[in-house]
C-alpha cells in the first residue's frame, strides 16, 4: 500500500488570518472540496464537551468545515452520540443543552445539531464489519449512518484507556449508540487494590453504572454491573484501580478499529486533527487537567489511520510539559519510564495495536507523506 498523504499547518497566524482561515485552507489543500457534496447530507462528527471541561474545540472550528461544505452544495450538520455514564450527555435533551451551553449552536457553527442515536441512545443500526475480528457488526448512531458524506473533526489529546483519543477514537467510540458503547467496552473489568486505596469515593463520582461502594474506607467495584468503561482508572489518583486483564485495552482498541471501518466504509469520508490542549484524559471528563505538550498544529487527510499515526508521531516529538500529569509523573525517582509520552502520561494504556488493527482490516495505512502548508 502506498504512503497516504496527511497535510499539516501549524498554529502561527499571520496578521488579520485567524485559525478558522488557516483551518479552511488546510482542508481544501487536502482535498475536501473534492467531494461530492451537492444536496447531500454531510454529518461531521465531533464531541462537543462534558459541562466544566474547556479542552475540547471550539464551535469556530466547526463553522470553518461546515461553511467549506455548503460552499459545494452540502447539508452539513454537528454530530454526536449518547455517553453510557451518567454526566451531561447522556440523552438527546441534555447533550444538546450541553452543546449549546459549551457554544455550539446554529449561529455559531451555521449549521444544526443532531444526536446521532437519539433521545434515548437507542436510535442506531446494525452494520456488518467487513474483516472484523472481534466484532461481525457494529450499532452505530442512525443519523450518522444516515448521511452520504462523513467527516470527522477531533480534538487530539491523551486518553486513560486508549492511549490518545484521535480521529479512529472519535469515529469509532463516538458514533457507537449506547449499545454500541457497551460492545466496545465490554472486554475486562477493574478491580481494586485495597492497599493503595485511599476510601476518597471520586471513583464512585466518575462511575457510569454504579458499580463501586466504598466500605470501611475501600472502594469496592461490583463486576456484574461493571460496564468495563475503565472511567474509575482515569479518576483515581493513588493507582489503586486497574484492568487486571492485560488485554483488555489492546481489545478495546480493536473494536474501535472496527467500529470506525463500519462508520465510514464505502462511503466518502475526511478527517480533521487539531492537536492542541493535549490533555491527559478524554473530554468526556467534567475537567481537563493542565496539556501534557505543548501545542502542535492541524492536520488532515482521507485516511484516519494515517492521520492518527502522524499525529502520535508529532506528539512523541515534544518535550512534556512539567507541571503536567506527564510531568508529575517523569519526575518521580522511581518512575518506570515507558520513553513513550502517552504510556507516562497514563501507564495502563494500549495505543499501537489499535493503529496496527486499523491498518490490517483495511481502513488505512500508517505509512504517510507528511505535507505542510
Amino acid at each position: 500500500m502506498e504512503k497516504s498523504k496527511v497535510y499539516f499547518t501549524d498554529f502561527r497566524c499571520a496578521a488579520n488570518v485567524g485559525l478558522p482561515k488557516k483551518l479552511k485552507k488546510l482542508c481544501v489543500a487536502a482535498g475536501l472540496q473534492t467531494i461530492e457534496m451537492e444536496r447531500k447530507f454531510v454529518a461531521i462528527k465531533m464531541h462537543f464537551g462534558e459541562l466544566g471541561n474547556v479542552a475540547f474545540l471550539r464551535p469556530n472550528y466547526a463553522k470553518a468545515v461546515a461553511d467549506l461544505v455548503k460552499e459545494v452544495g452540502g447539508k452539513p450538520f454537528l454530530t454526536d452520540c449518547n455517553t453510557l455514564y451518567p454526566g451531561s450527555r447522556k440523552n438527546a435533551l441534555e447533550h444538546i443543552s450541553c452543546a449549546q451551553e459549551n457554544g455550539f449552536n446554529e449561529l455559531s457553527t451555521g449549521c444544526h445539531i443532531i444526536i446521532g442515536d437519539g433521545l434515548r441512545g437507542t436510535d442506531d443500526i446494525a452494520v456488518p464489519i467487513e474483516g472484523g475480528e472481534y466484532c461481525e457488526e457494529a450499532y452505530i448512531g442512525r443519523a450518522i449512518m444516515d448521511a452520504d458524506v462523513f467527516i470527522s473533526l477531533n480534538h487530539f489529546k491523551g486518553h486513560e484507556c486508549t492511549g490518545f483519543g484521535g480521529a479512529l477514537k472519535n469515529i469509532g467510540m463516538g458514533c457507537g449508540s449506547r449499545a454500541g458503547k457497551m460492545h466496545q467496552h465490554n472486554h475486562g473489568k477493574p478491580v481494586v487494590k485495597t492497599k493503595k486505596c485511599r476510601g476518597c469515593k471520586r471513583c464512585t463520582k466518575e462511575c457510569g453504572s454504579d458499580a463501586i461502594t466504598v466500605m470501611d474506607g475501600k472502594a469496592s467495584i461490583n463486576t456484574d454491573i461493571c460496564k468495563g468503561c475503565g472511567r474509575c482508572i482515569g479518576a483515581c489518583a493513588f493507582d489503586a484501580i486497574f484492568n487486571p486483564n492485560d488485554n483488555a485495552n489492546e481489545v478495546l482498541g480493536c473494536k474501535i478499529a472496527e467500529y470506525s471501518k463500519a462508520v465510514i466504509d464505502k462511503r466518502p469520508n475526511f478527517h480533521v486533527s487539531l492537536v492542541m490542549d493535549i490533555s491527559p484524559n478524554c473530554d468526556c471528563h467534567s475537567e481537563n487537567d493542565a496539556p501534557i505538550l505543548p501545542n502542535i498544529g492541524m492536520f488532515a487527510s482521507f485516511d484516519p489511520v494515517a492521520l492518527d499515526q502522524a499525529c502520535v508521531d508529532a506528539c512523541l516529538k515534544q518535550t512534556p510539559i512539567r507541571n503536567s500529569q506527564l510531568g508529575d509523573n517523569l519526575a518521580k525517582e522511581d518512575w518506570e519510564h515507558h520513553h513513550d509520552h502517552f504510556m507516562d502520561s497514563n501507564p495502563n494504556i494500549r495505543y499501537k495495536e489499535t493503529l496496527e488493527h486499523a491498518e490490517k482490516i483495511g481502513i488505512g495505512t500508517r505509512e504517510y507523506e507528511l505535507i505542510t502548508i
